[in-house]
């Protein structure tokens, strides 16, 4: 499928509506969710992979629970959302919409003077695909439409990643029915008691690899596997994890038995391969990994950022990991949601200011050979993991829907 060919206009959402009330709610439910009558659920926001993928996961397990069962994500309308949402074949719409924070006082006024259109075409989108319930996951979009929503008496939530929520989140959990928090130390959000601590959503994809990863070799053939480390920045990639890298694997060209898994983001593609060449290392090198699930499992040591979605993807496979923090994320939220894992023992953290190659190869080659403190790493990890969290969230969104 082409990455577009999930996008939807105004007329096929109409016809989406017209379809749900011929007909109603009589579904039957996938089997081992007795009574889960069909509903209608907007996901709004996106942008970035962070907001993007915990949607996804709540998209797939209200998917999961009825065949008539129907999810339109809005978004900005970015490569990223028409890549990934098209590929997974999800219906998806786009409003015109632009951020407010910290983009200079020309770009904000025109971000509101956008406002009120966005506000007009999400009510447009929301009349035609007559929603249950509408979602906001952060990320621009998530504004509009979600106010559109509740001025429209249409039931809301809202899905907050991070310890310290956005800028659109904190605005809109003033005026949203239910609010599902990752952390329950979760800030700066009017909470009350309409907030539940869900965890963060993983999708599908990441326990169907888990399940089908292949059985522990005998230690004879252990002791030939790889020590294998994947390196990613994120969907775009992080430039100063790269420069690191690229002077850490010099530094540890004379050490055998690695493999590097490294997403780099498409500007230091070609950057990362010379390097990994030059020093004659195992590697596996792309701007971007459509198979992300596969990369975490094959990997024994992973160092990335800190955001949210990646941090509960990890916590629910149980990895160890380095986190560098992305240090000019909103409120310095990366740092917040790595020192949560840190306290726990399961993780360590090296801040941006104080990365630099040798460091970063010394602690590469450290846990190479300190395996038991490494499982005990990844051990603490999995404590603090929610694989049920999509679930948790997808029955809560049943029960508001079901109460009038």
């Amino acid at each position: 499928m082409q990455a577009s060919a999930a996008i939807m206009d105004n007329s096929q959402i109409e016809e989406a509506h017209t379809h749900r009330s011929q007909t109603g709610k009589s579904g039957q439910a996938t089997e081992g969710r007795a009574g889960m009558h069909p509903v209608r659920v907007v996901i709004a926001g996106g942008g970035t992979g962070g907001h993007l993928f915990p949607g996804i996961a709540i998209a797939e397990e209200v998917l999961s629970r009825n065949k008539e069962n129907d999810v339109l994500f809005i978004g900005t309308g970015n490569a990223l959302e028409q890549s990934v949402l098209g590929e997974k074949g999800l219906k998806f719409t786009a409003i015109a919409v632009q951020g407010l924070k910290n983009r200079g006082i020309i770009n904000q006024v025109k971000a509101l003077v956008l406002l009120p259109a966005s506000l007009v075409a999400a009510a447009r989108i929301l009349k035609g695909f007559g929603p249950d319930l509408v979602l906001g996951v952060g990320g621009y979009s998530a504004g509009p439409v979600v106010a559109a929503a509740w001025l429209k008496g249409i039931k809301t939530a809202l899905q907050e990643q991070n310890i310290l929520p956005g800028i659109t989140n904190r605005w809109l959990s003033r005026i949203t029915d239910r609010l599902y928090l990752s952390f329950p130390e979760t800030r700066g959000m009017e909470t009350a008691e309409k907030a539940l601590v869900t965890g963060n959503p993983v999708r599908h994809e990441f326990f169907d690899t888990a399940e089908s990863g292949q059985p522990v070799r005998e230690t004879k053939e252990k002791a030939v596997k790889p020590f294998t480390v994947l390196i990613a920045g994120g969907s775009q990639g992080a430039h100063a994890i790269n420069l690191a890298m690229q002077a850490a694997v010099e530094q540890l060209s004379h050490s055998e038995g690695f493999h590097f898994i490294h997403q780099t983001g498409a500007d230091d593609e070609n950057m990362m391969k010379a390097a990994y060449a030059k020093s004659r290392s195992r590697s596996t090198v792309k701007a971007f990994f459509g198979d992300m699930a596969r990369q975490y499992q094959a990997a024994d040591l992973i160092v990335c950022r800190a955001g949210a979605t990646t941090v509960a993807e990890i916590t629910a496979l149980g990895k160890p990991v380095i986190f560098i923090p992305f240090p000019y994320a909103a409120d310095d939220h990366q740092r917040l949601n790595a020192e949560s894992l840190v306290q726990e023992g399961a993780s360590e953290m090296i801040l941006e200011k104080d990365l630099n190659g040798e460091k970063l190869a010394q602690r590469i080659e450290h846990y190479k050979d300190a395996p038991q403190e490494l499982a005990w790493m990844g051990s603490r990890a999995a404590l603090l993991g929610r694989p049920d969290a999509a679930r948790a969230i997808v029955d809560d969104m049943y029960q508001l829907i079901d109460h009038k």
